[in-house]
């Protein structure tokens, strides 16, 4: 893919970044340079090859999938903030913990 000193300042305006004429030369040889490898890499024939997430055939030991903490939700409801208004029942509502509207 071609690119221009032209191309380059307008994806830079498009960025809102300011560039000069000494920075949009410098971007464009690297940005060819980038674009090159690329298509480079597409160039390569595949077919055949499966794909892989790793570059080496390793596996990750897992530990037990075991739990290790108790549900303490009820004591945590238990002493959640009251509703307010002279209520003295707990703001939970569902197992879940009621609060304030601020959006109208």
């Amino acid at each position: 893919m071609a690119l221009s000193t032209e191309d380059i300042k307008k994806i830079a305006h498009l960025s809102r970044i300011e560039v000069d004429d000494n920075e949009a030369a410098a971007t464009l040889t690297k940005l060819s340079g980038i674009l090159g490898l690329i298509e480079q890499m597409q160039a390569v024939d595949t077919t055949g090859i499966a794909p892989m997430s790793h570059s080496q055939d390793i596996s990750q030991r897992l530990r037990n999938d075991v739990v290790t903490k108790t549900n303490e939700r009820e004591a945590f409801q238990a002493i959640a903030p009251h509703l307010g208004n002279g209520s003295t029942e707990p703001a939970v509502a569902n197992g879940l913990y009621l609060v304030p509207k601020v959006i109208e």
